[in-house]
């Protein structure tokens, strides 16, 4: 009842964690998508030689352990790494920058198969009207907006549940880089378990409003479709 009590109280700590949440979550998303959307487009379409091997490569990196992820990002924003002088250890940035590594791959292979199939049945009336590159990879990556959108859901659920990564190179920092995640972890570890049990329920509703999202999205498309066909 107490962290019940605490959720609808809604105070200006935990307004805080959960924005920052949201937002670190849902701006890695979009850096993610900005590289997954047009690299899975291209995978999808692409006859090169090399496709086997980087949609292979992509499938695997959905995988990447979040821990790996942070040790890497964090090498390379350490003052002795490549990005030290960016000082960007122990920030917002920071975790955004391993959460998108984590979430790029999703989206990447989610969108490759998206455009696969939407590739195989709009293949010939594409070649028929000259339709090439990255003219077709547009007008399919339009054609597929609604799965897209439903790729990009997911990313945002797994960027948003992660903690390993964001709690390496984020610090934890109160009022800085305390997100929903880390905190939960911490307070749990102090006994705290009212509040670890409040923002875990936020955490919950967050993710179940999103798979709501994503099987609301497959329901409609679903039926678009079915009306294309009848």
């Amino acid at each position: 009842m107490e962290a019940l009590a605490l959720v609808i109280a809604f105070d200006g700590d935990l307004q805080e964690i959960i924005l920052l949440s949201i937002q670190v979550s849902f701006t890695a998303v979009v850096l993610s998508a900005l590289v997954g959307l047009p690299v899975g487009a291209w995978l999808a379409i692409t006859d090169s030689r090399l496709r086997p091997v980087l949609v292979m490569l992509t499938t695997a990196m959905m995988g990447l352990p979040p821990v790996v992820v942070g040790l890497v990002v964090y090498l390379l924003l350490s003052n002795a790494g490549v990005l030290g002088p960016l000082q960007l250890l122990y920030t917002p940035t920071a975790m955004i920058i391993a959460q998108s590594i984590l979430v790029t791959p999703i989206v990447t292979a989610l969108t490759r198969e998206t455009i696969a199939n939407l590739h195989d049945q709009y293949a010939d009336q594409l070649n028929l009207l000259g339709v090439s590159g990255m003219r077709r990879m547009r007008t399919l990556l339009w054609e597929g907006r609604h799965g897209l959108l439903t790729a990009l859901l997911a990313g945002f659920g797994r960027a948003i549940a992660e903690v390993g990564a964001v709690i390496m190179v984020g610090g934890n920092i109160n009022h800085v880089t305390r997100v929903m995640t880390t905190t939960i972890a911490l307070e749990t570890s102090k006994g705290n378990l009212s509040l670890a049990l409040g923002l875990g329920i936020v955490l919950v509703v967050l993710a179940m409003v999103v798979n709501a999202a994503v099987l609301g999205l497959g329901s409609y498309m679903r039926r678009q479709e079915g009306g294309f066909h009848g």
